[in-house]
């Protein structure tokens, strides 16, 4: 006989209590919470069961409610214990205790009990919040005598208290905009306070970023109690947790500042050398650089070039003479070494067909009026400030390559002045100037920290290398949408290489020449127009069927070996996991926590919930998704509504995913889509359907006359009598 598997409502567990021997029992997940902590106690014949509760009894102690019980895996061994309400009411006690010992111990258990939201949201509703914060404020009068005597025991009691802060305030359950100014101080003054104390400093650090982004009177209050100064001396130390939660803190600040405030913020930036002390002690540093870091060094990217938006979007003011003085300057430098000095000889009429003669020259669209052309934004007056930063401080390249294309026959001469202007709007598009910084991307590139001008830098490099390119192409004017397509991608390939320097920059851009590009798009794509005729179409449309349903077992699969999915929260620096697979008779969708990202796959029995495939309604993306509709979701980020899906079942029950990445997201449609029996329509498949419909036309293509290509592949030839043959090198 077949042994039936266990009803799904009943949970296998072990019970402890102190001094008791642990208790065995089936937990029917259908009972009511409270009749089965009633039936425990009577079992050990404790009276007032309403005032215990049960908890798991892992490193987490987290309290089992209504809520969460559906988590309880069988197996799992739980501890009976005092209820949230009566633990949060005898910790707030004893955290006032007089006795430092009692009270330490008391601070050091509610760090511990703060990180569960049902321990959390009681000891909230006690006002513990203000009550941690009454003692940050009052603290430090009162235990000035005790720190001099008892100086590990204040650290300590003082890292426990905001660690509990920072935990309890995690949750979200209370606004940021409630403290004091006297408890900002405070915590500000920690940050120089402790320097060598790495728990408190990373605590304190941690709490004024959160300040700064989750309230706008709190951000002015914080900037006016820390400034840059104060910060900078913790980026130079090795600890790299101090470093992140300090540029974190910086970018907060960045961030938050109103428009008017930025560019002085950033100018503090540049006299305290913040860049060239991160390039030192951050980027050059001999350790990796973790996820975190390298998503707080991107953010700071993102927010000093989004400081050029202000002069891209500036239109030219063709009245303004300073404006056009820029101008005249570029013409100045190009040819005022070979023409006469500039006395009042010859005639206005004779200057100013001079001038249109060499604003031709220069390559402006309107001779006349050069002025006109900086009137599209974007680019608009940060091309102008591009190709005068150019023009001074690569003087020599900047003349060569204006008298280059000067002397040259009409149809060859690349035009500076417009394609000055090109570039800087595709150089903006590439690094997203504007752009809000993504809360997913880790993107930074360390040659951009190498320099205090990198900007004008990057344009520098790619302005002289658009021009070899032009020549490389032999282009005319009409060909200059095509030159600048192939410009742009030996830009994105020399950036995804991710060059350690602008130099290095260099030489990668120097090595991807036309001809470079060429081989390369020509490996990449096969000759397109070969398979256009129709006998090649009609084998296509015979072979696709085929070629999908292999695309649709690969997606399947990888559905079965499952995914490691990041959970939404508030903070990115306490990430939470959570796992999903597909069984792999593709019935039921199996679920589940888990405490860190993990290595290989994780068993089916190891997820704790089910849902039955037959079951889902529907799959939704993007906005559609319920966890995008929620105010505030991620600042309804761009990039994690383009990996966002749900799956609804039942009448109201909701699956929630945010894709790793966009391989992911596509591998997930697909599946899902195929489960469900509709098409799969995503980029990858596109990708794949091209790539794998290709390559079997090319074989079916391919000479085979009188070559047997047999059925079976070829058996592994035996093993050899010996391995003499092998020769040893070392």
């Amino acid at each position: 006989s077949v042994a039936m598997p266990p009803p799904a409502d009943i949970v296998k567990v072990a019970i402890e209590w102190p001094g008791a021997f642990p208790k065995l029992m089936e937990i029917d997940q259908k009972k009511p919470l409270s009749s089965i902590i009633k039936e425990v106690c009577d079992g050990w014949s404790l009276a007032n069961h309403d005032q215990f509760a049960l908890q798991h009894a892992d490193s987490t102690n987290f309290y089992i409610t209504e809520k969460n019980r559906n988590e309880i895996k069988n197996g799992a061994i739980l501890r009976l214990t005092t209820s949230p309400t009566q633990n949060a009411q005898q910790l707030h006690e004893r955290i006032q205790s007089s006795s430092m010992d009692a009270k330490l111990e008391a601070l050091k258990d509610l760090a511990n009990y703060s990180r569960d939201v049902t321990f959390a949201q009681e000891f909230i509703n006690l006002d513990g919040i203000s009550l941690l914060t009454q003692m940050v404020e009052s603290g430090t009068e009162r235990y000035q005598k005790l720190q001099k005597i008892m100086k590990p025991c204040f650290g300590d009691m003082l890292s426990f208290t905001l660690t509990a802060f920072v935990e309890l305030m995690d949750h979200g359950i209370v606004s940021w905009d409630t403290f004091s100014v006297a408890f900002i101080k405070k915590i500000a003054s920690y940050v120089n306070k402790f320097a060598s104390d790495i728990s408190i400093l990373q605590r304190s650090l941690a709490i004024l970023e959160s300040m700064v982004l989750n309230s706008h009177d709190l951000y002015q209050k914080v900037a006016q109690e820390i400034t840059i100064g104060q910060l900078i001396p913790h980026l130079q130390g090795t600890d790299q947790e101090i470093q992140t939660y300090t540029i974190a803190v910086i970018n907060a600040l960045f961030l938050k500042a109103p428009d008017d405030k930025r560019q002085e913020m950033a100018n503090i930036l540049a006299q305290k050398q913040l860049r060239s002390i991160i390039l030192t002690h951050v980027i050059r540093a001999q350790r990796a650089i973790n996820n975190e870091m390298a998503h707080q060094l991107y953010v700071l990217q993102v927010l000093t070039f989004n400081l050029l938006e202000d002069r891209m979007m500036t239109k030219m003011d063709p009245q303004d003479q300073a404006q056009r003085d820029i101008i005249f300057e570029l013409r100045r430098i190009a040819f005022d070494a070979e023409s006469e000095p500039n006395n009042s000889s010859g005639s206005m009429e004779k200057r100013k067909s001079m001038y249109t003669r060499d604003y031709k020259k220069l390559g402006f669209i309107n001779h006349v009026n050069p002025a006109m052309d900086f009137t599209q934004t974007p680019p608009g007056m940060l091309a102008l400030d591009n190709m005068l930063y150019f023009a001074k401080h690569h003087q020599d390249a900047y003349i060569r390559i204006v008298l280059e294309n000067s002397s040259r026959e009409d149809k060859h001469e690349c035009p500076f002045g417009r394609s000055s202007i090109e570039l800087t709007k595709m150089l903006c598009e590439i690094l997203k100037v504007g752009e809000l910084p993504s809360e997913t991307c880790n993107d930074f590139h360390p040659m951009f920290f190498t320099h205090d001008r990198s900007f004008e830098e990057f344009f520098c490099i790619c302005i002289q290398l658009l021009n070899k390119t032009w020549k490389e192409m032999r282009a005319t004017s009409e060909d200059f949408n095509k030159v600048m397509q192939v410009v742009k991608e030996q830009i994105m390939r020399a950036l995804i290489t991710k060059p350690s320097s602008l130099d290095q920059f260099k030489s990668k851009l120097h090595n991807l020449s036309y001809t470079e590009i060429l081989k390369i798009r020509q490996s990449e794509r096969m000759n397109q127009e070969d398979f256009q005729s129709r006998p090649i179409l009609e084998l296509k449309e015979k072979i696709q069927p085929e070629i999908l349903e292999l695309i649709k077992q690969q997606r399947l699969n990888r559905l079965v070996e499952g995914t490691c999915f990041r959970k939404l929260n508030s903070r990115r620096r306490q990430d939470k996991f959570w796992y999903c697979r597909l069984s792999p008779n593709h019935k039921v969708l199996h679920y589940g926590d888990l405490e860190e990202s993990p290595q290989g796959e994780v068993p089916h029995d190891s997820l704790q919930d089910k849902l039955p495939v037959a079951d889902i309604k529907a799959v939704v993306t993007g906005k559609d998704c319920p966890h995008m509709k929620e105010k505030g979701a991620l600042k309804q980020n761009k990039e994690v509504l383009e990996l966002a899906f749900s799956i609804l079942y039942d009448s109201s029950g909701q699956l929630n995913f945010i894709a790793p990445d966009k391989h992911e997201y596509c591998v997930w449609i697909d599946g899902l889509n195929a489960l469900l029996g509709k098409d799969m329509l995503s980029d990858l498949t596109r990708n794949d359907l091209d790539t794998l419909l290709s390559m079997e036309i090319k074989l079916r293509l391919l000479d085979l006359e009188n070559i047997q290509i047999p059925d079976a592949p070829p058996p592994i030839p035996k093993e050899p009598s010996n391995y003499d043959f092998v020769y040893d090198c070392n």
